[in-house]
């Protein structure tokens, strides 16, 4: 993710906190304003007091194919648990354990809520990164000329901190931050001598950033241990204005492979050309027939069982998203019309060419017809459009454009028979793709919503459905509850990326939001 320009508007948390107390002060029932679980003083006391923890954490490589590590990264949060009261367990995962935690002094007649996070992730490349090591956290500000600058470490340790700082590390962010905002909302509660209102499990998964291949069997072999009313995902960024935000469902994935055969040798381009059909223009011909120019899938069927009604509608144009920034920011002059708008185009499957190869280019380009053209696709996928659905569709769009799908190779028969061929293969579409979204109006909408409010005092940006694709649909389809995304983390943190970044204001409101959670009452369904 591309850094924000220095211009980026972020709240000061202090400031907009203190006049929106001055005004639920005076406008606010009592009983409203006893229910506030921390001011930003509390929270910020309670941040400070997990920072030591948060570097150290960060000293551990937590890349998801290096069993070693995940098996310190685990054994590092058990302990933090533990520390804190927590019963724990180590859900065994080929070598990558999970772990399981519960909070202590749960009641029966208290809803449960299981809040996922992940403690993997993403390979790096040391040199990309300005600093050291991506393991070896350093704090930063931004400098008058807009440029990073490091400070000594133990500033973080002071008495204060400045909110527009950041610490920088791999995972700073994505998804050790959250965590480590969850402990600080109990140690703050636990200061307080403030038990929480709702039953807590956590889980923390291995795999994420390789797409939770065992998630489901997991959450599967433990779920007595996993049994919930709720879940709570604390992954991904926030809004880019920086309000606290709920995602309420994420579109799915499913990858496939198209290949166009041409003859079964590449042939001299010269000798050739204009009598052996080019396989590259076949399949470019084959990708054109399935867009229009308003990049609209014409796949019969594709969009048929999406529907948004008028409350969709206006959830979705309430969210404050900038599109002239965006097109700006990705240099591009106009946006496909698949939605009228950004949040109503996720609401769709879409189809995308992720891939192409055919022969070769540039210096090794050669005046050649090639024997084959691949494209390799990715499905998004939505509640109502399965993968298999989607990819019968597909299949059902290329057999309509005169190709003869093969398994593999064509045999030699096929060759002599069939003018056009090709062969499609569906890969992925396992339940840790699954598309899922839980209704606005769910209870546990409304209890985030609420919590949300009273703590930072307006309403969170909400977000029906996301475009990108998080293992929920595995703890989902597994647990069968609602579930929610609270994202928590700055929207420019560089995930994934180099530079991988957590602004400290955001640390603080999260664990704010956090204790907010807690602390609201919940019915028992």
């Amino acid at each position: 993710m591309a850094t924000l320009s220095s211009s980026m508007a972020y709240f000061d948390w202090r400031h907009w906190f203190r006049a929106a107390v001055c005004v639920a002060v005076l406008t606010c029932p009592l009983s409203l304003q006893a229910t506030l679980a921390l001011s930003p003083e509390d929270a910020e006391t309670a941040a400070r007091g997990t920072f030591r923890e948060w570097i150290e954490v960060l000293g551990i490589p937590n890349v998801s194919t290096v069993p070693a590590d995940i098996e310190r990264n685990t054994a590092w949060f058990e302990q933090a648990f533990q520390r804190r009261g927590f019963r724990t367990r180590q859900l065994p995962n080929n070598g990558k354990p999970m772990l399981f935690a519960e909070a202590p002094n749960a009641k029966p007649s208290s809803p449960t809520i299981l809040f996922y996070a992940h403690l993997d992730g993403q390979p790096v490349n040391p040199s990309e990164w300005a600093q050291e090591s991506p393991w070896k956290p350093v704090l930063k500000r931004r400098g008058s000329n807009g440029l990073w600058e490091p400070l000594p470490i133990e500033d973080l340790y002071g008495t204060a901190i400045d909110p527009e700082w950041r610490l920088f590390a791999r995972s700073s962010s994505d998804d050790k931050a959250p965590i480590l905002m969850l402990l600080a909302a109990f140690d703050a509660l636990r200061t307080k001598g403030m038990d929480p209102s709702v039953n807590v499990k956590v889980l923390l998964d291995s795999e994420e950033e390789v797409g939770s291949p065992s998630l489901d069997a997991v959450i599967r072999g433990n779920l007595d241990l996993l049994r919930c009313n709720d879940l709570v995902v604390l992954d991904g960024p926030m809004h880019r204005s920086n309000r606290p935000m709920l995602v309420f469902g994420n579109r799915g994935i499913a990858l496939a492979t198209l290949t166009v055969y041409g003859p079964k040798q590449e042939l001299h381009s010269g000798h050739y050309g204009n009598y052996v059909a080019n396989p590259a223009m076949g399949l470019a011909q084959l990708l054109a027939s399935m867009k229009d120019e308003n990049g609209r899938v014409t796949i019969a069927g594709y969009y048929d069982a999406v529907t948004l009604d008028e409350r969709a509608r206006r959830v979705m144009a309430a969210v404050p998203d900038d599109e002239p920034a965006l097109r700006k920011r990705f240099g591009i002059a106009e946006a496909e019309k698949v939605g009228s708008n950004y949040q109503e185009a996720m609401q769709y499957p879409s189809l995308n060419v992720r891939g192409l190869k055919s022969a070769d280019v540039g210096n090794q380009a050669r005046t050649i017809i090639p024997d084959s053209a691949t494209a390799e696709l990715d499905l998004r996928t939505v509640p109502e459009t399965s993968p298999e659905r989607l990819f019968g569709l597909l299949k059902a769009h290329i057999e309509k454009q005169g190709y003869h799908l093969v398994q593999g190779q064509p045999t030699e028969e096929e060759r002599t028979r069939y003018p056009k061929l090709a062969s499609l293969k569906l890969r992925g579409g396992s339940s840790s793709g699954m598309a899922v979204r839980t209704d606005l109006s769910s209870p546990i909408g409304e209890w985030l919503r609420r919590s949300l409010k009273k703590t930072h005092g307006a309403d969170p940006v909400e977000i029906r459905m996301m475009g990108g694709t998080v293992p929920t649909g595995a703890a989902v389809g597994a647990l069968n509850v609602p579930f929610a995304i609270v994202p928590l983390v700055n929207a420019d943190n560089s995930q994934h990326s180099f530079d991988e970044n957590m602004r400290l204001g955001n640390y603080v409101d999260g664990v704010r939001s956090l204790a907010g959670l807690l602390t609201e009452p919940l019915a028992k369904p």
